[in-house]
């Protein structure tokens, strides 16, 4: 499946990518340092869902995207 897309939602793409990165590497770090076990498995969890919309998104820029 090839979608089009514009050069603006490809760098929105980008941005949005990047902020899932940024969290996910965050909320693993706070998860190492925090002592509540209930707050690390929050920011574990958060932390997966942060990595797992980020791969969502870079699959559908890999399925075949074109930038018009």
């Amino acid at each position: 499946m090839v979608s089009h897309i514009t050069a603006m939602e490809l760098e929105s793409l980008r941005h949005l990518i990047g902020e899932c990165d940024l969290k996910a590497k965050k909320l693993s770090s706070y998860a190492r340092q925090v002592q509540n076990p209930e707050l690390r498995e929050f920011c574990e969890r958060e932390a997966d869902s942060a990595n797992r919309s980020k791969q969502t998104l870079m699959n559908f820029l890999n399925e075949g995207v074109n930038v018009q």
